[in-house]
């Protein structure tokens, strides 16, 4: 560095005591810091995203939430802690960097006033001052002298004309301040200096500080994000391990939710097993309850299948009791009508009592069918030529009623079912009767037997071109003792037993029935499994004597 004085502010010198240089240095110890990443949100832009995001928190499951708060916990933890730790690192940093700072302006002040104002240029670097120090003296405004230990050779540098303006600016005996020079950010303390009567500024780098200040921040995220990761896997396999009895429990119930509940106790035979519904812990509470609500539903069911077996005892037993009374009714009453003479009021008073006598017979043996059938006993089937057996029957009813319509549309080829012949004689028969009942004259009824190949089904459709069947009414068609309203009105009375027993019999031999109806189209179809081929076993070839020569 030279001799020559160096001016500190070009246009006009300031004075090291001067009021006005404390407010510049004041207002440079605040950095500017970076620009705001986002402005703020408002309430009308931020509550559709508040509202998505308890949607998608109403989607997780509990074990992906308890997962979320774990990790979510322990980030919190992990920011707070890191915050706290780089803020005092930065506290204490900053406080030994001061006791620094002060410590080399002591060794500055003291080595200057023994040499002397008129030493050599490098008498105010007191010996065995660290890297990056930085030493002026500044007499009447102008940089007399002063230089920068660089930190990687410790050989002096020269201070540029700007960093010396910056340097003239420090208050003297005033707290250290940051200065952002040309070789770096530095903390500046200035003194009178007791030999020359000038002003001495001593100055160390704040970037080590930075550095080390970041390492810690890096090294703290790295640990915070590796505990986090470890503590999500961890989390996620006790979290998983202490759910999978709940798990268990709600496979029970859906096990149970899904199963057909007509077909009574027999589905409700699963059960929590003792180790998910152990007392005390929250997955055995609900194993124990679901136990518990599956023995009262059971119960309930045998309550209930008790009851409905007494009815149908009831009613068979009812039915089987009322025939004989109701054949000797209208037997004695043929016999009366036959061997009596009566007037026309009298006769006509007999014949009403034996066509009701012949109607609540056919009542009772239809109920007494139903409660048979409600039994589950076992369908005697031989092979029956379904086709054929539609045909006759509705040949029967084009005779009998000519008033219909009836056409048929059965198919040249067999079509062969497994089944009792009469009861599905009866399925028919009740069909037809009822497409004749609540049909008004001149409606068509046409008959058609096919083959589902794909579903290996034998299909029996009965149509008509009726009034149709009100929608309200669809759902009550096959249930006992209903009857249709006037829109398939008929002049016959109904007992509302034919449809249930068509669907009680189709059921017994393992088919379904159904309707569809609109005006005029109303469709009643049967479906009936056909027969399964059993391939005959191919014979074993003939084995070879022992001659090896085979017959």
């Amino acid at each position: 560095m030279s001799h020559n004085a160096r001016p500190a502010l070009p246009s006009e010198p300031l004075s090291p005591r001067s009021p006005e240089s404390a407010t510049p240095a004041a207002a440079d110890t605040q950095p500017p810091g970076p620009p705001p990443n986002g402005g703020p949100r408002d309430a009308r832009g931020h509550a559709p995203l508040q509202a998505r995001l308890r949607n998608r928190l109403g989607q997780l499951t509990l074990q992906r939430k308890l997962l979320l708060a774990l990790i979510g916990s322990l980030a919190l933890i992990c920011t707070v802690i890191g915050l706290l730790l780089n803020t005092g690192m930065r506290q204490s940093m900053a406080t030994q960097l001061h006791e620094q700072l002060n410590f080399a302006s002591e060794r500055t002040a003291s080595y200057t006033a023994q040499n002397g104002r008129d030493a050599p240029q490098g008498s105010i670097f007191a010996p065995g001052q660290a890297s990056g120090t930085l030493n002026a003296r500044i007499l009447s405004g102008y940089l007399f002298s002063g230089g920068v230990l660089d930190s990687k050779t410790g050989e002096r540098k020269d201070i540029t004309g700007t960093d010396a303006q910056l340097l003239s600016t420090v208050t003297v005996d005033a707290a250290p301040v940051v200065k952002e020079l040309s070789v770096g950010d530095y903390l500046l303390s200035a003194q009178e200096d007791p030999g020359s009567g000038g002003i001495l500024i001593t100055g160390l780098p704040t970037a080590p500080n930075e550095r080390t200040l970041a390492a810690l921040g890096v090294l703290t995220l790295t640990i915070s994000l590796a505990g986090v990761i470890a503590i999500g896997l961890i989390g996620s396999l006790i979290i998983r391990r202490s759910l999978a009895p709940l798990q268990r429990v709600s496979a029970v119930a859906s096990s149970v939710a899904s199963a057909e509940l007509k077909s009574g106790t027999a589905a409700l035979e699963a059960r929590v097993t003792p180790a998910d519904s152990i007392p005390g812990t929250e997955s055995g509470e609900v194993g124990r309850a679901l136990n518990a609500l599956l023995d009262n539903v059971g119960t309930a069911f045998a309550a209930r299948e008790e009851s409905e077996a007494q009815m149908r005892q009831f009613v068979a037993d009812a039915s089987h009791e009322l025939r004989t009374p109701l054949s000797a009714i209208r037997g004695y009453t043929e016999l009366i009508s036959a061997t009596e003479h009566f007037s026309d009021d009298g006769q006509r008073s007999l014949d009403r009592v034996l066509e009701q006598s012949t109607r609540m017979s056919t009542l009772v043996e239809n109920l007494l069918l139903l409660a048979r059938l409600d039994e589950k006993h076992h369908v005697k089937t031989t092979p029956v030529d379904l086709g054929k057996l539609a045909a006759e029957i509705t040949e029967d009813f084009r005779i009998t009623t000519p008033d219909h319509h009836w056409e048929n549309d059965i198919p040249a080829s067999p079509l062969v079912v497994s089944g009792d012949a009469a009861a599905l004689r009866r399925v028919i028969t009740n069909l037809l009767a009822n497409a004749r009942k609540h049909t008004s004259e001149g409606n068509t009824v046409t008959v058609s037997v096919t083959e589902d190949s794909n579903a290996h089904q034998a299909i029996l459709r009965v149509a008509d071109t009726g009034e149709g069947i009100a929608p309200g009414f669809l759902p009550q068609v096959f249930k006992r003792f209903t009857r249709a309203d006037a829109a398939r009105s008929g002049a016959d009375g109904t007992t509302g037993l034919g449809l249930p027993i068509a669907k009680a019999i189709v059921e017994s031999h393992h088919g379904s029935i159904d309707v569809t109806s609109v005006p005029g189209n109303t469709v009643f179809e049967v479906r009936l499994p056909l027969p399964v081929q059993v391939l005959p076993k191919p014979a074993d070839p003939p084995r070879p004597n022992a001659r090896g020569i085979r017959p």
